[in-house]
């Protein structure tokens, strides 16, 4: 397959090693409470998996008995390597992983840049981890799978909403919002704070949702709008920090998975 997009956070984020990466996923999905939903879209984490693979599995757990239901997934992370306006989506026809490449959805993208809701650049994507992280789980639950990988600038909650609107059109489609939740508070306050991030995504108040709130903010807010339109509600699955998984109590990261039905 040409133009594939390398790996940039192997053995950083997650194992190099492909079958080391796989038994982790697995395990982590394994592990993960059963609980009984059937996701119309999902929010779940990105960092390394020794802090947010645990919660990531809870949200990817859900979509374990339903991995037919879907052709392709759509990606949306924030950016943590350099700053533009709007959306950005790639130019490669393949995004690559340690079990081989996954093939990126071209033709809803070259809708979607027609339409003036994303713009191709590959510079955005380069080194994002955002998007990659995912990918193993995405690769151990659908055995063909399409992927629309896309990651945010500056840009509107309502456009981002209106994009997945026309993404939803066509049928079979899930949207997985990549965020971490707060940043490096104390372990108590960053538990205040992901809480009410989780009763706002609850309530369906993307509107009250701050920086301190979730990295990946705009896309939450763009998601929450269009669930208010779709009348979906959305249900907490896991709620914990990089102190309850892995590292010191005294700065963590906040991670959440939440499913909409």
């Amino acid at each position: 397959m040409n133009r594939v997009r390398p790996t940039a956070v192997d053995g950083l984020f997650y194992p190099h090693n492909p079958e080391a990466c796989r038994r982790e996923v697995k395990t982590f999905i394994a592990n993960a409470p059963a609980i009984d939903v059937r996701p119309k879209a999902l929010i779940a984490p990105h960092a390394g998996y020794r802090y947010s693979g645990p919660i990531a599995g809870t949200a990817y757990r859900t979509l374990q008995a339903y991995s037919t239901s879907w052709d392709r997934v759509v990606l949306i992370s924030p950016s943590h390597t350099m700053g533009f306006h709007g959306v950005a989506a790639p130019t490669w026809e393949a995004f690559g992983t340690t079990s081989g490449p996954i093939s990126v959805d071209q033709n809803a993208i070259e809708q979607l840049t027609s339409l003036h809701l994303v713009h191709q650049d590959d510079a955005p994507h380069d080194q994002e981890h955002g998007l990659e992280v995912h990918l193993p789980f995405v690769q151990h639950l659908f055995t063909s799978i399409s992927i629309i990988p896309l990651v945010t600038g500056e840009v509107s909650p309502s456009k981002l909403a209106g994009m997945l609107a026309k993404l939803l059109e066509t049928p079979r489609t899930l949207p997985i919002i990549s965020s971490d939740l707060s940043h490096y508070y104390p372990y108590s306050e960053a538990q205040t704070l992901d809480s009410e991030t989780a009763t706002y995504i609850e309530q369906g108040q993307g509107e009250r949702l701050r920086e301190e709130h979730a990295c990946g903010r705009l896309a939450l807010q763009g998601l929450l709008e269009l669930a208010g339109t779709e009348k979906w509600h959305a249900e907490t699955l896991d709620l914990r920090n990089s102190g309850d998984t892995a590292g010191s109590r005294d700065q963590v990261v906040g991670y959440g998975a939440f499913a909409f039905a």
